[in-house]
């Protein structure tokens, strides 16, 4: 099987809206889709952390897959979040979030039971072997507290073509340049922090998974696309006028201050599932003032 790059570009992790009284609001769901499809976005990625999946039943999140996949398949890749820190678990995962439209998925490390390289090793190859989908790796060591060590990663894109390729969140930029120094042809490498996205695309990288295209799909997709091209001080313009509000996304645990943005731009209510809460009030300031400065509200 010959490996491709699965996109190139930026692909969202999209939110998943809810109504006052805790449930899905798809109506406000298909409008966030249709507004990165709009904004340029080359992939949008529906449960995944940023979209709470961990606080979505099994059905809520293959329906909020089938919702984003009948609104744009066929316009942007739909790569759907189908981890968990159990192996057997996340193969069902991937194979139903497959049959309700994904073209792909993004498969975290497992979380908390901290499994040996090894365990990684056996855990991704059994999801590749029981999955005829292309496959992306997501290293955040900061959320899940386990690290895939290079080697690691490249053993698995080596002997599994359908490993498409790596959302890197670790922060370690050895670590990524490594990667994407050995990294076979057609493996993607994708940012995984939007405040890195131009260094790393600087180095090779193919794009970004992105939190903050969420509120601004238009400006970041371009950004990334002006990277793409080389023309990196156009696009190192945009960098910094996003900065702030990268950075902010991030001022309490994620997706609490991008949500919080998008309901102060009126697109979504302000509803989480316990156990996130709303943003505190001393962050209200500084939000404002970026909406502001970006002219967002």
């Amino acid at each position: 099987m010959k490996r491709t790059i699965l996109f190139r570009g930026t692909g969202t992790a999209i939110v998943t809206p809810f109504t006052e009284t805790g449930d899905v609001d798809f109506r406000s769901l298909k409008k966030l889709v249709d507004r990165q499809v709009t904004g340029g976005v080359e992939a949008i990625i529906p449960v995944g952390t940023t979209g709470e999946s961990v606080t979505l039943s099994e059905s809520e999140q293959l329906q909020v897959v089938s919702s984003v996949a009948e609104r744009a398949r066929g316009k942007v890749k739909i790569i759907a979040g189908a981890g968990s820190n159990a192996t057997s678990k996340s193969i069902t995962l991937a194979r139903w979030v497959i049959a309700e439209g994904a073209d792909a998925i993004l498969s975290v490390t497992p979380y908390y039971n901290k499994p040996t390289q090894e365990g990684l090793y056996q855990h991704y190859a059994a999801i590749a072997s029981a999955v005829d989908a292309p496959i992306i790796l997501y290293n955040v060591p900061g959320r899940t507290a386990c690290t895939m060590e290079v080697p690691t990663m490249l053993r698995l894109a080596e002997e599994f073509p359908h490993i498409a390729g790596v959302k890197e969140a670790s922060g370690n930029l050895t670590n990524i340049m490594e990667i994407l120094r050995r990294r076979p042809k057609g493996f993607g490498v994708w940012s995984g922090d939007d405040a890195l996205t131009l260094p790393l695309m600087a180095l090779g990288a193919d794009g970004v998974i992105s939190v903050v295209s969420n509120e601004v799909p238009k400006q970041f997709s371009k950004m990334v696309r002006l990277c793409l091209q080389g023309h990196f001080s156009e696009a190192l313009k945009i960098h910094n006028a996003l900065l702030n509000l990268m950075q902010f996304n991030f001022v309490e645990s994620s997706p609490i201050p991008v949500k919080a943005v998008l309901a102060a731009m009126g697109l979504i209510g302000e509803y989480y599932r316990l156990p996130l809460v709303r943003m505190s009030e001393k962050h209200k300031s500084t939000m404002k003032n970026i909406l502001k400065e970006l002219q967002l509200k």
